[in-house]
C-alpha cells in the first residue's frame, strides 16, 4: 500500500462527496423552485435510482469478466461530467428527468469501484478504509456550508455549474487510480452465487430498508426545512452538522470495529434511526433538529463502514466489484429508489413531518428483522475472521 495510490483514493472520495454536498441539500430545492412538485422530485430521485441500480452491476460485470476495471472506472467519469453540460440548459421536468436518466447510468457505478479499489488497495489494513474515506466526508461538509451561503446570497441556479466543476475535476483525478485487475476469465454468476448466503441475504434485507428510511431525508429535507421557516444558511449548517458527526465516527472506525461486532453495530445504527427520524417528524425546534443531525453518525457513518467491510469479507479477490456493486445496488439503488418514491408519495398526501413518521416506522421493522435473526443460535453475520488493520 502506497502512500501514491492512497492520495488518490482520498482525492477521489473528496471529489465525490464534494459533489454529494452540493446535489443532495440543493438539487432538489433547485426542482422545487424551478415549479416541481413533489411527486416529480420524488420520480426524477426514483428512476435515477433505478437506472444506477442496473448500471452499477452491468459495468462490474463487465470490468470483472474483462478484468478492465480502471478502464470502465475512467470512462464512467469522463461521461458522467460531459452529459452534465446538457444540464445547464435544462428547465422543465421532461428534460431534466431524461438526463438525470442518462447521466445515472455512467455515475451509477462509479462509489462501487471506488470502494472495490479502496479494499484492495489497503489488503490486510482494511481497518484504515475510515481514514481514507473521511476525506469524502471533508469534501461533503465543505461544500454544504459553502453553497448554503452562496446560495443564500446569490442564487440556486449556481449549483448546476458547481456540480459539472466537480464532475470535472472527478474525471481528470480518476486517471490516478490505481487499477487492480481480477483474474477474470468467466461471467460473475458464480461469485455471486457466494455472495447470496442467508446471513448476506438478510444483511441486505435490513441495509435495503434502511436506506428506503432515508429517502425522506435525501429527497425532502431541505425542503421540510424551507417549510418550516428555515433559511439557507440554516439548511447549510444542518447538513454539516451530520458531516461533522460522520466525520469524527470515520476518523476512529478502526478502533470500534476492534472492539464491536458487527450485530452490535448494526442494531445500534438502526436504533439511532427511528430516534433520528421521528425527532424530525414531531418537531420544528432549531436545537433539537440540530442534535438529531448528530446521529447521522450512526445512522450513516457506522452502518456504511460496516456495509462495505462486511461485504469484502463475502467476496472473493476476483469479485470484489460485483460485491460491492451488489451492496451498492441494494441498499443505495433499489433502498434509495424505493424510498424516494414513498417519501415523494406521503409529502403529496401528508407533508414531510408525516413522511419522516413513516421512515422511523420503516427503520424500526429494520431492527425487528435484524435482531429476530441475530438472536437465533446460527444467526450471526459475523464469520470468525482476523482483526482489521
Amino acid at each position: 500500500m502506497s502512500h501514491k495510490s492512497t492520495g488518490a483514493l482520498s482525492r477521489q472520495y473528496f471529489l465525490y462527496f464534494a459533489v454529494l454536498g452540493v446535489f443532495l441539500p440543493y438539487f432538489n430545492l433547485y426542482c422545487y423552485h424551478i415549479g416541481m412538485n413533489g411527486l416529480q422530485i420524488g420520480t426524477i430521485s426514483a428512476v435515477r435510482s433505478v437506472v444506477m441500480v442496473a448500471f452499477t452491476l452491468l459495468w462490474a460485470a463487465l470490468a470483472d469478466r474483462l478484468m478492465i476495471r480502471k478502464g470502465v472506472f475512467v470512462f464512467c467519469n469522463i461521461l458522467s461530467a460531459v452529459i452534465w453540460v446538457f444540464m445547464l440548459s435544462a428547465e422543465g421536468y421532461g428534460s431534466i428527468l431524461w438526463i438525470s436518466v442518462i447521466h445515472a447510468i455512467f455515475l451509477g457505478p462509479m462509489i462501487a469501484f471506488l470502494e472495490a479499489f479502496t479494499m484492495e488497495t489497503l489488503e490486510e489494513d482494511r481497518g484504515m478504509y475510515g481514514r481514507i474515506r473521511v476525506w469524502g466526508s471533508l469534501g461533503f461538509i465543505i461544500m454544504v456550508v459553502v453553497m448554503g451561503r452562496v446560495a443564500e446570497l446569490y442564487s440556486l441556479w449556481l449549483i448546476v455549474p458547481v456540480i459539472l466543476a466537480g464532475f470535472i475535476a472527478q474525471a481528470v483525478n480518476s486517471f490516478k487510480i490505481s487499477g487492480v485487475s481480477s483474474r477474470g476469465g468467466g461471467l460473475p454468476s458464480r461469485g455471486i452465487k457466494d455472495i447470496i448466503t442467508a446471513r448476506s441475504s438478510v444483511f441486505l434485507a435490513v441495509g435495503f430498508l434502511m436506506l428506503v428510511s432515508h429517502g425522506a431525508y435525501y429527497g425532502f429535507f431541505s425542503i421540510h426545512l424551507e417549510k418550516e421557516g428555515f433559511g439557507n444558511l440554516f439548511m447549510g449548517v444542518s447538513w454539516a452538522v451530520a458531516i461533522a458527526a460522520e466525520i469524527t465516527v470515520m476518523i476512529f472506525a478502526q478502533v470500534f470495529l476492534k472492539r464491536f461486532v458487527m450485530e452490535r453495530v448494526l442494531l445500534f445504527s438502526l436504533i439511532a434511526a427511528v430516534v433520528r427520524w421521528g425527532v424530525l417528524g414531531l418537531t420544528s425546534n432549531a436545537i433539537i433538529i440540530l442534535l438529531s443531525q448528530c446521529l447521522h453518525a450512526f445512522t450513516y457513518a457506522t452502518f456504511h463502514v460496516t456495509s462495505i467491510l462486511f461485504m469484502d469479507q463475502l467476496s472473493s479477490r476476483e469479485f470484489k466489484t460485483i460485491g460491492q456493486s451488489l451492496n451498492n445496488s441494494v441498499q443505495y439503488g433499489i433502498g434509495m429508489m424505493v424510498g424516494f418514491f414513498l417519501a415523494g408519495y406521503l409529502y403529496e398526501v401528508a407533508g414531510t413531518a408525516f413522511a419522516f413518521i413513516v421512515s422511523a416506522g420503516i427503520s424500526g421493522a429494520a431492527f425487528i428483522i435484524m435482531w429476530a435473526y441475530q438472536a437465533k443460535p446460527s444467526g450471526s453475520l459475523q464469520e470468525p475472521r482476523e482483526p482489521l488493520g
